[in-house]
């Protein structure tokens, strides 16, 4: 496993959702994950029960590899930071266990005030420090 600085590594994660450049915003997706990377997202409970009113059990979104990894980032650096309402930022509380980092962000109001949004990340890293699978957990 490479020797990765876990806050360093947290950060650049955070700021590549606020990245307003594309072509900046696309070369950090790629540092930070590996080719056939899987993103997982668990989403907000409002949405988890709409879908099991559908009849759909158990909603999980996902994106795997560069293109559809670059396309999540982008959406959501569109729809939260792009109109200039929220900034996302880590909680400076990254803790690692072997190739498994973790660490709470939120995405808080870009003029300041309380966070309109909070998640967990649980990163999976490969050996060469990159993410091979990031589990997304809204929670509130």
């Amino acid at each position: 496993m490479a020797d990765i600085d876990i806050h360093d590594l947290t950060d650049r994660y955070v700021a590549v959702w606020n990245e307003p450049d594309a072509e900046r915003r696309r070369a950090a997706v790629r540092a930070l994950w590996s080719a056939d990377a899987v993103h997982v997202l668990r989403p907000p409970q409002e949405i988890r029960e709409a879908a099991e009113g559908l009849g759909f059990g158990r909603l999980l979104l996902e994106a795997r590899g560069y293109e559809a990894l670059d396309f999540r980032v982008t959406r959501a650096h569109e729809e939260f930071v792009a109109p200039g309402t929220f900034v996302f930022r880590s909680r400076g509380n990254a803790d690692r266990l072997h190739d498994v980092v973790k660490f709470t962000w939120e995405m808080a109001p870009r003029d300041g005030g309380e966070a309109a949004g909070v998640g967990l990340e649980v990163l999976v890293l490969g050996p060469d420090g990159r993410i091979v699978s990031d589990y997304q957990f809204i929670e509130g």
